[in-house]
Formats: structure tokens, C-alpha cells, sequence
């Protein structure tokens, strides 16, 4: 194992003189994975055929990306490696968050394409084998559908579905409905993602702002396997949020019309008190509607400027220019 304290571009820098020696492997899989030692063994056997049989003798890879584990995932994935060369790993100094796993693995990856995918096996492996033949097909970017979401709980069902409408309602950039980050990438669309400079990411977003040619490929979605899922609703909101904020301006527009409004609707009522003032006379104000008028002037204030921080936020962040990951452990990348 070698320690690499760095970021993106010194990856690519030190990796590139031993990468021209290696073969290029047709596919690439990126395995985020966090506390996932019980699944590593059982994935294996599952894509490890499927990959053999698609490549048909062409070399291939499995990346394994570890998100700041505190269990043997490590460990196991390492034992892995010993067996086979062709898995590999890439061990982050801490948790650094599923989307940045995910572009670390994409920037490590050196296969022709590459294929995102969790080690819960929800995603059957063997829709891959449909995604090569769309992909040698012509197209640059096949996505995974889900035919429908029957493992999900209920509330995760409707919480996705809102913001999946949503996003698309409010970006440019529409997410495929009920398409996850499985999916194959190709080199190309693989190197302008590797290019992007933005630490707040949302992949799904990234995926779709690119373009190329996508087509969608249907599946049905099985129960995890092994482990437990380590998103909660919280993070599933966060997540949501990043999704909204990184790919649409729109948010902010809105308050923009809703302070006009607020501000036509407070005019027009200030006519009709000096029309009513000079009619009917000097009325003492009612304590009621005074209340009632602050407490939503107050509201709208403060929700527009919660909008406008979740913006300055991402600002800040942006502007650090802190790498979006470390690498702390490499296993397999410089062979």
C-alpha cells in the first residue's frame, strides 16, 4: 500500500506514466462502499462471473472505493486482491460522502468504460451485459430504470418521486425518473467529468448536464442482500438539497417574484387604508391584523434568506477550493 495525500489533478500527474505500461481493461466497476465488510465477499462472486462473461477474455476491473470504513472492508477487499489482481482499492483519509467516493472512482478508473455500482446488489450485475451491448451500440451513457420502486418504504417511494418532479420541474438538466448512479459511462463523458472543478457535486446532475447520447435500460430492483443501507432521511434530504442548488438558480428567481408580490399586494392594501381613511374617518389598527401582517412579512423574510445561505454556502465552499477528496491508502493502482 502507498500513502497519496492528494487531490485530483496530482492522481492523474503520478498515475499517468505507470498507466501507459498497463493494459487498458474494457470495463471499469466503481464500488463506493462504507462498512460494507459482510457484502465485499458475496458481490464478488456475483459480478466477477457476469464480468467475464461480457468481456469475453478482455481485461477488466473492479475499483473499490472505502469512504472511511470503520469495519474489516478494507481488510476484506485487500484479501480479495491478493486472489485477484484485477480487484483494486482506494481508501479515503475519512468519510467523505457517497458523490465524492463516486468521483474518486471515477477519476481512478482506467477502463474504456465505466460502471458505477453499489455492493448491496440491488442493482442486478447482469443488466450489465445489456448496458455493453447499447453502449457498443453507439451510445455514450446507458442508465439503469427501475421498472418500480416495490423494495423501497412507501415514504421513500413518494419523498423520490417529489423530488425527482422537482428537480426537473426547476433544472435545465432533467434526471431520468427513477434512475439511480447505475449506469455505463464512456471514456469520453468519464474524462469531462474527471475535468469538472465543482466541489459540491450531485452525480445524477453531473450525468445529465454532460448530454451525449443516453438511452435508458430497464430492471427490476431487488432487496438488499447483505448489510444495511447507511442513507437515512436526513441525508436523503441533504442530498436532495445539493441536487436542487448545484444545478438551478431557480429557487432564488422564486423569491425574487415573491418579494414583487408581497411588495404590489402591500401597496394596493395601503390604498385602500387611504381610501378608507378618508371615507370612514381615523379607525384605531386592530392588534390582530398587525400581528398577523409581521408574523408573515417575518416568515417570508426568513425563508427567502434561508434560500439565499444555502447559495452563499455552496460559495464558500467553492471558493475554499479544498479537494473534493484525499486519498490516504492505494492497493492495485499503480500495478
Amino acid at each position: 500500500m502507498t500513502i497519496q495525500p492528494i487531490g485530483r489533478a496530482e492522481a492523474f500527474a503520478d498515475a499517468a506514466p505507470a498507466a501507459a505500461a498497463r493494459p487498458v481493461p474494457l470495463l471499469s466497476v466503481i464500488a463506493p462502499v462504507k462498512d460494507e465488510e459482510v457484502a465485499i465477499a458475496p458481490f464478488l462472486a456475483r459480478v466477477r462471473g457476469v464480468l467475464d462473461a461480457v468481456c469475453a477474455g478482455e481485461p477488466w476491473e473492479i475499483l473499490f472505493v472505502d469512504d472511511g470504513s470503520t469495519d474489516q472492508t478494507a481488510a476484506h477487499v485487500a484479501a480479495a486482491h491478493l486472489q485477484d489482481r484485477r480487484i483494486r482499492l482506494l481508501s479515503l483519509s475519512r468519510n467523505f460522502g457517497k458523490e465524492a467516493a463516486l468521483s474518486a472512482g471515477i477519476d481512478h478508473a482506467r477502463g474504456r468504460a465505466v460502471i458505477p455500482l453499489d455492493v448491496d446488489l440491488q442493482d442486478p450485475p447482469e443488466v450489465i451485459a445489456e448496458m455493453v451491448a447499447q453502449w457498443r451500440a453507439g451510445h455514450d451513457i446507458v442508465y439503469g430504470v427501475r421498472r418500480d420502486r416495490q423494495t423501497d418504504h412507501p415514504l421513500k417511494r413518494i419523498t423520490a418521486s417529489l423530488f425527482y418532479r422537482s428537480h426537473n420541474a426547476l433544472s435545465r438538466d432533467k434526471i431520468p425518473e427513477h434512475a439511480g448512479d447505475f449506469r455505463l459511462i464512456d471514456r469520453k463523458v468519464a474524462d469531462v467529468l474527471r475535468a469538472l472543478p465543482e466541489r459540491n457535486r450531485f452525480m445524477k446532475g453531473l450525468f445529465a448536464w454532460g448530454g451525449f447520447r443516453q438511452v435508458a435500460v430497464e430492471y427490476d430492483r431487488a432487496e438488499r442482500a447483505h448489510g444495511r443501507s447507511k442513507f437515512n432521511y436526513w441525508k436523503l434530504w441533504t442530498l436532495a438539497l445539493d441536487g436542487i442548488t448545484s444545478s438551478s438558480t431557480v429557487p432564488l428567481r422564486i423569491w425574487s417574484y415573491v418579494g414583487s408580490a408581497v411588495a404590489l399586494a402591500s401597496l394596493v392594501y395601503a390604498g385602500l387604508l387611504v381610501v378608507d381613511t378618508l371615507v370612514n374617518g381615523t379607525a384605531v389598527a386592530g392588534y390582530p391584523s398587525l400581528m398577523t401582517a409581521m408574523l408573515f412579512l417575518g416568515g417570508v423574510q426568513l425563508i427567502s434568506l434561508g434560500v439565499l445561505g444555502e447559495y452563499v454556502g455552496r460559495i464558500l465552499i467553492e471558493a475554499k477550493g479544498r479537494p473534493i477528496y484525499i486519498v490516504r491508502d492505494s492497493l492495485g493502482l499503480e500495478e
